[in-house]
């Protein structure tokens, strides 16, 4: 709908996506920070892998 309206305005968008945003997140710190850290790394770094999500917010 926003991509559409914008269109009809005259103006081209230079990216439409979806957002995918948790509805509860979950604080990880130190060590458990870390270890999640290395994991989404991992998982972002597989060639088959698009997208990742996670409701952790890491402090490090």
């Amino acid at each position: 709908a926003v991509k559409n309206g914008l269109a009809k305005a005259g103006l081209k968008p230079e990216l439409a996506e979806i957002t995918m945003k948790p509805t509860a997140e979950n604080l990880l710190m130190g060590d458990e920070g870390g270890r999640m850290q290395k994991l989404l790394d991992a998982l972002e770094n597989l060639d088959d892998v698009q997208d990742v999500y996670t409701t952790a917010v890491i402090d490090q």
